[in-house]
């Protein structure tokens, strides 16, 4: 009976340092280079904290810096956490074993844009080597357009725009390029009836998924059930706030859950047309 005893009590000690081993290992939470450090730090941190208070784990939000280290050390493995778009989630989750939890609401769909009075651009083969205004490769608004252009030869070239949908709509109407690529709701919601009707639609690319969150294999069960459930109708919509207000816009309220199948195949708009993924 006594040995019986040691052997369970010794069992209990093992699960326990082992639990304690991985809550051990930090966790590095990041998202695209998309603003600056402090605020990223703003944006992320407090979501970081979040997942740690309620897990058990040591999270650490970590600014990449720059999209070549975003994207270097992605492929890596490196980040446990990550918020961004859907081809990058896509490609984690098929390459890394991420697993999807939450997104926000909605879709993620573009219009590639001309001038109505550019009577010399009407299709998608008139942009064959003429500027494009977008936001700056890898971006899906960018991607979007690209994958239309699988021929090297006849593809456009994007003029990176960084600081938002804005920044690349005044970038355009500065003459900076012949189009423009903007996320629908911003053409429909953010410009005037005046703007629009001085445009015209070239392109409509197909709805996508919109950003998530996936994990890597660090995390385990019990950990993605707390996650989902806190930031769906928890505590953590409190603390992803900032991101729901930059990210949502108006109306979205939370983190929404993730169909199985949602994600799967976005990954190719990277592999087959961004040398390297």
């Amino acid at each position: 009976m006594k040995k019986l005893i040691s052997l369970g009590m010794l069992l209990g000690v093992a699960i326990q340092m082992a639990t304690t081993q991985v809550l051990a290992v930090e966790l590095l939470m990041t998202a695209p280079p998309r603003e600056s450090k402090a605020v990223g730090n703003r944006l992320y941190a407090p979501l970081a904290q979040h997942i740690a208070k309620i897990t058990g784990a040591s999270v650490r939000y970590q600014h990449p810096g720059n999209w070549f280290n975003y994207q270097r050390n992605m492929r890596k493995g490196k980040y446990d956490i990550i918020f961004d778009g859907p081809h990058f989630v896509s490609w984690r989750k098929v390459h890394l074993q991420h697993d999807v939890l939450v997104k926000l609401p909605g879709q993620l769909e573009f219009y590639l844009l001309a001038n109505k009075d550019d009577h010399a651009i009407n299709t998608l083969d008139d942009l064959m080597r003429k500027k494009i205004c977008a936001m700056p490769l890898p971006d899906l608004s960018s991607l979007s357009v690209l994958d239309r252009y699988r021929n090297p030869v006849r593809q456009p070239v994007i003029v990176g725009v960084k600081g938002g949908m804005a920044k690349v709509y005044q970038a355009f109407k500065r003459g900076k390029c012949r189009a423009v690529v903007l996320r629908t709701t911003f053409y429909r919601e953010k410009m005037t009836q005046e703007q629009r009707n001085t445009m015209k639609i070239l392109f409509h690319s197909k709805p996508r998924p919109n950003q998530a969150i996936s994990v890597s294999r660090k995390l385990d069960a019990n950990a993605k059930h707390k996650i989902i459930q806190s930031l769906t109708v928890g505590d953590g919509v409190q603390a992803s706030k900032a991101i729901l207000e930059r990210f949502g816009g108006e109306g979205v309220k939370s983190f929404v859950r993730v169909k199985d199948t949602e994600y799967d195949r976005h990954n190719e708009l990277l592999e087959g047309i961004i040398f390297g993924w």
